[in-house]
């Protein structure tokens, strides 16, 4: 049942990365990896901070996980380009 939970998490993540450089387009360093990984801290940034909110969490793999994943994936997006424009 664990391996369910962290494929889920992957299909997850790859789904909000993809969505999210669609939504911020632009020029980001690595390939599908870094899309996943994005996906993945963003989609654990975003229940995060839609806990913190009152929200809610990342429930399982629903329409309302996705969107949280995905904003949070594009949170993640911003933060690493102001990060590496500064460079």
């Amino acid at each position: 049942m664990a391996g369910m939970g962290l494929i889920a998490w992957i299909v997850m993540g790859l789904f909000a990365g993809l969505i999210a450089k669609a939504i911020v387009p632009g020029k980001d360093p690595g390939g599908c990896f870094v899309t996943v990984l994005i996906g993945i801290v963003g989609a654990v940034l975003g229940g995060f901070l839609a806990t913190l909110l009152g929200f809610g969490g990342i429930s399982g793999f629903d329409w309302r996980s996705l969107l949280i994943a995905v904003v949070g994936a594009i949170v993640l997006l911003a933060l690493l380009r102001l990060i590496r424009g500064k460079r």
